[in-house]
């Protein structure tokens, strides 16, 4: 449930669910990732990380996303598309002032706005969407999401009063008492607020912070001080708020995701034999029945029918595999494969390959005596 930081009159009748848009934060480099190539842009599951953060959104049911950009704008246009619309923060001078940019979009917006960041590209859209019903449902101004993690270091502090209500949020630099420190509820960095309000609490943000920078959360203690409710709503799995600032941390963004991925496939009836050796990607589709062997890896657009065999050491992309067909480790890329067909070790389906029903394809072998 959903815990209110100021009691107030601003409760919203029969709490029905109005026009939501979303603002996710994308212009920061990502210095720590030694790339070439902005954080957001790199591959999570053979996409950009960003876009697993876009389609969670859309998932949740938010009909407008609104992209915050800045470096390598165009080449996270390009990479993304059309499909949302975009503001540019020419300097990062902080989580608020991206959000300020936002305003050229939703300045005239009436309703709530989702905010989070496109480098957690970790959440599920069930989750979005309990936060913004949880929201709507409290009456409040603003809404944070927090969630507890063991090792809190990295993260703002979610700071409360002897009531259980939220005071504060502390950014780590500006952390100056070990109490604060030792706190492990922490500020995923993902946000209901009702606008227009929260753009005129971002007019009166200020950067006399470590950083100087205007972070975000400093609106929650400026509608407190107003008298408007705020709330913290609780993240029982903090797995999904990992943010990703280094290639160390983009692996263990790829495991869980993967881990989550063979989840799903197990529960619905997939064999998969070893998944600390399987690569699958979320967009492929598998019918139940079908076993899936070590050192395996399927990506794109790969979609497997019922009682299948595939591996070990298979490597399938973009292909269409009907059922009871036999994978053995081939590399398969844009084909169709019939169902019972065979496809044995050492073999190379080329893009537009077409294998027929029960026919057995073999390597070319030259042998010399």
């Amino acid at each position: 449930m959903i815990e209110m930081g100021v009691t107030h009159n601003d409760h919203k009748g029969d709490h029905q669910v109005e026009a939501v848009a979303a603002v996710i934060l994308a212009a920061g480099l990502g210095t720590r990732m030694r790339s070439r190539l902005v954080k957001v842009l790199h591959p999570l599951a053979g996409r950009p990380m960003l876009a697993h953060v876009i389609e969670a959104v859309r998932q949740a049911g938010v009909p407008r996303v609104v992209v915050v950009v800045g470096h390598q704008q165009e080449a996270v246009r390009r990479a993304i598309g059309d499909g949302v619309e975009y503001a540019v923060q020419e300097q990062q001078l902080g989580t608020g002032h991206a959000v300020m940019q936002a305003a050229s979009r939703l300045g005239r917006h009436e309703g709530t706005i989702l905010v989070t960041c496109g480098d957690t590209p970790l959440y599920r859209p069930e989750t979005f969407r309990k936060l913004i019903q949880e929201h709507l449902k409290s009456g409040a101004k603003a809404t944070l999401l927090s969630t507890v993690v063991e090792d809190p270091r990295g993260y703002g502090r979610v700071v409360r009063d002897a009531a259980g209500r939220l005071e504060a949020v502390v950014e780590e630099r500006d952390i100056s008492s070990d109490q604060v420190r030792a706190i492990k509820e922490i500020n995923t960095g993902t946000y209901c607020f009702e606008s227009p309000l929260l753009f005129e609490m971002l007019a009166l943000l200020r950067n006399d912070n470590q950083q100087g920078e205007y972070y975000l959360p400093d609106t929650l203690r400026l509608l407190r001080e107003r008298g408007h409710a705020v709330g913290v709503s609780r993240l029982e799995d903090p797995v999904e708020a990992m943010g990703v600032n280094d290639r160390c941390q983009l692996a263990a963004a790829e495991k869980a995701l993967r881990a989550r991925v063979l989840q799903r496939l197990m529960e619905s009836g997939v064999t998969v034999v070893d998944p600390d050796t399987t690569y699958i990607h979320p967009t492929v589709k598998i019918g139940r029945d079908t076993t899936i062997l070590p050192f395996t890896v399927i990506e794109g657009a790969t979609e497997i029918g019922e009682g299948c065999r595939i591996g070990p050491g298979a490597h399938i992309r973009d292909a269409a595999i009907e059922d009871g067909a036999v994978i053995h480790n081939a590399v398969i890329v844009a084909s169709r494969v019939a169902e019972g067909a065979t496809v044995e070790p050492f073999v190379y389906l080329r893009p537009g390959s077409e294998v027929g029903p029960g026919a057995r394809v073999q390597a070319l072998i030259t042998r010399k005596d």
